[in-house]
């Protein structure tokens, strides 16, 4: 049924534009679509990231979307120069090297938008 369909990830807000600046200037993502103070529809790689407006902003205490990177210790650095704070857990099974979890041959860091959803890039 839905497994030759695209998928779309879904991120609550409490206020759109500072959720717009962080998407579109912090993580790079290109805002493709505006449903007026609700909805901002970004681009990123193939996927779509629905950035919308809700109260129940940042209630989420799961990761909602990962990003497949080339390179972890990269995509942290350059995050870091644009203010990004990066999360700390302890995960079993895992080690931290600075911001980034490595578990054999996966490495992963997680990182907050302004409401406090949950994000991370993941890779070698």
């Amino acid at each position: 049924m839905l497994g030759n369909k695209e998928a779309v990830a879904n991120i609550a807000v409490k206020d759109l534009d500072v959720a717009t600046e962080f998407y579109r200037n912090t993580l790079g993502l290109k805002p493709v679509h505006h449903e007026g103070d609700e909805l901002v529809v970004f681009q990123s790689g193939h996927s779509s990231l629905n950035v919308y407006r809700s109260n129940y902003a940042g209630t989420n205490k799961a990761t909602a979307v990962t990003w497949t990177v080339d390179n972890v210790e990269d995509e942290v650095k350059a995050l870091r120069k644009k203010g990004v704070v990066f999360e700390h857990y302890d995960m079993p099974g895992m080690r931290r090297e600075g911001d980034v979890h490595v578990a054999d041959q996966m490495k992963v860091a997680w990182f907050k938008d302004p409401d406090g959803n949950i994000l991370n890039v993941v890779g070698k």
